[in-house]
Formats: C-alpha cells, structure tokens, sequence
C-alpha cells in the first residue's frame, strides 16, 4: 500500500455460479479479470471461515479461525481433478440466481463432498495430501475432530459432550479419532481441496497484480474448536461457559448496542503466553491473503465486554486491552505486517495513539461525512489523510444508493449536493460517491461491488443486530461488463490509482 491504488469490496459467496452460491470456481477468475480490466489493485473479501445455517451463515460466527467454508469448493474444478463427473453435478432442484439459500446449497454440496470424498479414497495416497496436513496439523488435526464430533452429536454445543471430551482428557481424545476416522479424514479432504483452489486463485489474482485482503474478526465464537482446544485464553467458567461476552455499546447502528455473544479473552494469560495463540493466527491468514483487515481493531485497546446473562449489550463495561504491546509482539514476528484497522465506532484518543504509534492505516466511509459537522468530520473527503484506507461504505453498511433514497435526512442530502457542488439525481449518486474516494488524499480506495454497479437497498449485504436475513445477496452476471470496467477503468486513472 505504498502507492496509490483501489480496489472492490466484494465477498466470494456472491459471485455468480451453477450451484446456489459463489465459490473459486471460473467466476471467481472472471471477478479477477474483471479487476485486472477495471485497473484495480485490490480484491477486499470477508472472512473465508466456515458459516453455520443455524447462526444465519455469518462469515463472522464461524466454527474455526483457521479453517475455510467447504461452501467455496467449486464443482466445476472437481470434476477438473477428476473428483467427480459431470453427471453428478445435477441438482435436485434449481437455486436462485439473486441470493443464496444457504440450506439448500449445503445440503446440495454435501451430497458432492461425500461422492468426492469416495472417489479421493480409491485414488490411494497423494503426497500433495499428506504434505497439507503434515503442515497444518497445529490446527487441522483438532479442528477435524471437532467438526467430526459436532456432528457425532448432532450439532450440540462442546460444552454439552460428554464430560472427558469436553475437558480433552487425552485417552477419550484418542478414542474418538480412532473410531471416527473415516468423518475426520473428510473433513481434512475438504480442508485440502480448499487449500488448493484457494492458492490457485490467488495466485492468478497476483500475478494479474491484484492483491487479496483478508477479513480478520477480532474474536471467536464460543461453539468453536479454537475455545474448546484452548479454554485457558477465554473468561470462562468452570463449566467452560462463557462468563463475559463481547459486543459494542450503542450507536449508530443500534440503540441497544451489538451482543455478539463470543467470550472475551483472558489478555493476561495470551501475555503470559508471548500471545502465541494470535502469532499463530496472523501467521496463518498472512499465509492466505495479502493484506490483512483487523475486525473492530479498537477492541485492541478497550474493549466492551458484557455478562453472558444480559440480552442486549447495553449493560456492559469498557475493559482495557493489551494495547501497543500485542501488536509490538505481532510486529517482531511480522515486520512491516500488511494491516488495516477497522477503526470504526466510538473510538477514543488512545486509540489513534495506538494506531499512530504502529502506522497502521484506519477507514474512512463516506456514508458517514455528511452530518452537521461536515467541516471538521473526519470521514469527508478533503479531511482525510493519505495513510488511510476510504470506502463509500462497508458490508455492514447500505449502499450508496439505498443510504441517500432510505436513510440519509434531508440535510445530509442538501449537505452533500453542495459538497458536490451540483444537482444530481439519485440515479447517479453512488458514482458521484465513488469519484470523491478515488480523488481523494488517500493512499487506498476500496469499493463496494454493489456501489460500483448502483444498487439499492435490497443489495445490502448485512444489517447489524439482525441474525436473520444477511449474507444472501449475488451478483448476476450480467452485470459484470467491459463497458462497466472501463468506465471504472477510467475513473482509477485520472485520480492516479493505476
């Protein structure tokens, strides 16, 4: 990021495919293509972890902070490594184009796994296999019990197992691999499959010269192998329940603040550790993406924490983090670590001074510039700093064309036409938005796919605070034109992005 450049905001499960849901399948080499034609320099993704239908598929409340979505394996690419046949490809029924109905794809692809799975078997040993999991098993091994053992018991939480297992005493451990074998050895299948579509596609994306950013969450569900495998790092009971959970008091997107429900840590004991638990996990996600995004970085620094009994996190306390010296620790591991700070929210003095002291860039989002105080807001354009990254909005925003038409008043409207300083109709404001970030001071733009194209509302990708609903939306492809990438093509060279 030590030149100008821009990039698109856009999550894989959305792009267009023949099965349900976005994956690394050839559209995702045509997004590539796309960004290559367009000038971008920037692929930004949401987290690639497994998602679960009962948390509504949220890439943010997943099993595993190490291990990918099975939902990403192509098809297509399967029947390529001569893992399936085409005549297995067809589904019982035929999925929406415009959103993804998570249920049935995963029930659709797992029928593919397990005919993937047994075509893998009568192939014999491949040492590409055995190389991924020698080199992974600081994390796969428990992961793939865990994940094995979940469905043993039919979804129930780790803390409802049976006492020996939840408590990982050795011999029950050693037992359970042994009996379930064959279920864990599949779940390090589609670890593998995985691993190696991913790397292909980043690699086409690099050599292109787009790099990927990756999505880090600050924190882990408790219903995690992450939380059984390593207990001793959350504020749990003694029935390893969580007894503080995490979430951000209200603000702007709720009057009863965010109740995310994940255990917060115990920063003593990761200090105690040399926060080896996290090296692991940068080192990890630095090994998958270019350029990492550090999920509500601010938590860092202080974070709210609340009773696990609360129903809203309204009643809740700031907390101090580990501060400057977690990521001094992760900077002498990780010299020069590629990392953005989602600094958004109520962020406080030390927080920027945490942020000033590592040179980490924060966000900037447009949606947010156009209050009553335009002038001095940090988010307007012309107060924006280079080292800093700036977004017409974000996933967890609407778009720019749902924002001005549903939620901006009519003040922040009028404020923002004599920003622009002309009539525009609401047609054309989201390019109107896109042209501020690109002419800005910033050293990085990054886009919303769906600002780019000019949706609306029914577009958005999450509503925060709603379980239900969010996640769903795909691109249709259609929408992905030459004339689109060259307009956006254009627009990246005059403001000196290419």
């Amino acid at each position: 990021m030590k030149k100008r450049g821009s990039g698109i905001l856009f999550h894989l499960t959305s792009l267009p495919s023949n099965f349900g849901i976005g994956d690394m399948g050839p559209w995702s080499y045509k997004f590539a293509d796309f960004l290559s034609e367009s000038e971008q320099s920037y692929w930004q993704i949401l987290p690639l972890n497994p998602t679960e239908v009962f948390h509504g598929n949220s890439p943010y409340h997943s099993a595993s902070a190490f291990a990918l979505n099975p939902l990403l394996i192509s098809p297509e690419i399967l029947i390529q490594d001569g893992l399936l046949m085409e005549e297995e490809l067809a589904p019982l029924q035929e999925f929406p184009s415009r959103k993804t109905d998570y249920k049935l794809v995963t029930a659709y692809k797992d029928r593919l796994f397990e005919r993937a799975f047994e075509h893998f078997k009568t192939k014999g040993t491949v040492d590409e296999y055995e190389q991924f999991c020698s080199e992974n098993a600081y994390w796969l091994d428990d992961f793939v019990l865990f994940a094995t053992l979940k469905s043993h018991f039919c979804g129930q939480v780790w803390t409802e197992w049976p006492v020996e297992l939840r408590d990982r005493d050795p011999v029950a451990l050693q037992s359970a691999r042994e009996t379930l074998h064959e279920a864990t050895e599949k779940q390090s299948f589609l670890q593998y499959l995985l691993s190696r579509q991913w790397r292909s596609l980043k690699g086409y994306c690099n050599e292109r010269g787009i790099q990927i950013i990756g999505d880090v969450p600050i924190y882990v569900v408790h219903d995690s192998a992450d939380v059984w495998v390593h207990p001793e790092l959350f504020e749990l009971d003694q029935e390893k329940m969580p007894q503080h959970v995490a979430g951000v008091p209200p603000d702007y997107f709720s009057e009863t603040g965010q109740l995310w429900g994940m255990p917060v840590y115990r920063w003593d004991v990761l200090r105690e550790g040399g926060y080896h638990w996290w090296i692991e996990r940068i080192r990890h996600n630095l090994n998958l993406f270019d350029l990492l995004r550090i999920d509500h970085f601010r938590g860092f620094v202080a974070f709210w924490e609340v009773p696990a009994s609360e129903k809203n996190a309204i009643n809740g306390k700031w907390s101090e983090g580990p501060g400057a010296d977690f990521f001094n620790v992760i900077l002498e591991n990780f010299p020069s670590a590629p990392i953005i700070a989602e600094d958004l929210g109520l962020i406080t003095p030390d927080v920027h001074e945490v942020m000033a002291h590592l040179g980490f860039p924060g966000m900037k989002v447009l949606l947010f510039a156009f209050g009553e105080d335009l002038p001095t807001n940090p988010y307007a354009p012309h107060n924006c700093i280079e080292n800093c990254v700036v977004y017409t909005g974000t996933h967890d925003n609407n778009t720019t064309k749902g924002w001005f038409k549903n939620e901006a008043t009519p003040e922040e409207k009028e404020r923002l036409l004599r920003y622009l300083g002309r009539e525009v109709p609401g047609e054309e404001i989201h390019w109107e938005l896109v042209r501020l970030a690109m002419m800005s001071v910033a050293g990085t733009v990054i886009i919303p796919m769906q600002d780019i194209l000019g949706l609306g509302a029914q577009a958005r990708m999450n509503r925060p605070g709603k379980k239900n609903g969010n996640w769903h939306w795909r691109l249709l492809e259609k929408e992905v034109t030459s004339p689109l990438a060259k307009k956006l093509g254009k627009m990246t060279y005059i403001y000196g992005r290419v």
